[in-house]
């Protein structure tokens, strides 16, 4: 599974409005971010750069028309406390570069009728109620009340930047003729993660919703969500001496 179309592999910041404190982390090469912003003007600005990103075979006709679109999106998605949204495309062709002649380290890019999985990356930061900011103590209420779900996979996870409970649940739905491309009943399979992360700074947590339908490459996706775990700070890597190392903040 490789990403389905190009898209930068940077340090995303969510926003801090006063009341929120800011989290940092790295999206893997195949997201697109939605345009969240604070105002009218810097959503209609990334909804602009996000379609000539998504839609990067198309011309002015679709993404004029398409920007109003996800500005709209990003404002509802922000209204609901989500700091982050993404939606992920990859490829789910074979690569043969021997076929197509790629050089060694070359991405190959593939058409969407050979494939593509699909996965939405959400993130939010809900204020919680405890009097002292002891993650390990907050991860153990989250875990506990988790786990009374018979349905649902919690987990405790430790990860660089402190606890954290993953979730896993998988749904199935069923759905009749009138919405399926062969005209028959069927059944959908979906998959999502959630993992509740304790800020060690004050009284909130955030939550990563990795959801998916692409159940056949669940594998590679639950592997995506792990690498934008393992990049999770509570304060500016830039700060930090592997700083280097890491993208810029997008502004």
């Amino acid at each position: 599974m490789s990403p389905a179309a190009d898209s930068a592999n940077t340090l995303h910041v969510s926003p801090a409005d006063g009341t929120l404190p800011p989290l940092w982390f790295l999206a893997p090469e195949g997201f697109f971010a939605l345009p969240i912003a604070a105002t009218a003007e810097e959503r209609s600005e990334r909804a602009l750069s996000f379609v000539r990103e998504l839609y990067s075979r198309g011309d002015e006709s679709i993404w004029e028309p398409a920007a109003p679109y996800y500005a709209a999106v990003a404002e509802l998605m922000g209204d609901t406390g989500v700091s982050y949204a993404a939606m992920g495309l990859f490829s789910t062709a074979e690569e043969e570069t021997e076929e197509t002649g790629a050089a060694d380290g070359e991405v190959v890019r593939h058409e969407p009728s050979d494939g593509v999985a699909q996965c939405a990356l959400s993130i939010a930061i809900a204020p919680t109620d405890q009097a002292e900011p002891d993650p390990d103590v907050i991860a153990q209420g989250i875990l506990a009340t988790l786990s009374n779900d018979p349905y649902n996979d919690a987990i405790w996870l430790d990860l660089p930047c402190g606890p954290a409970v993953s979730c896993i649940t998988v749904r199935e739905y069923s759905l009749g003729p009138e919405v399926t491309a062969s005209g028959e009943e069927t059944s959908l399979v979906t998959g999502q993660i959630q993992v509740h992360v304790p800020f060690p700074t004050g009284p909130f947590t955030a939550v990563f919703t990795l959801y998916t339908a692409s159940m056949d490459q669940w594998s590679e996706i639950y592997g995506l969500m792990t690498a934008v775990l393992q990049t999770v700070s509570f304060v500016d890597p830039m700060e930090e001496p592997s700083a280097n190392t890491i993208a810029s903040p997008s502004s």
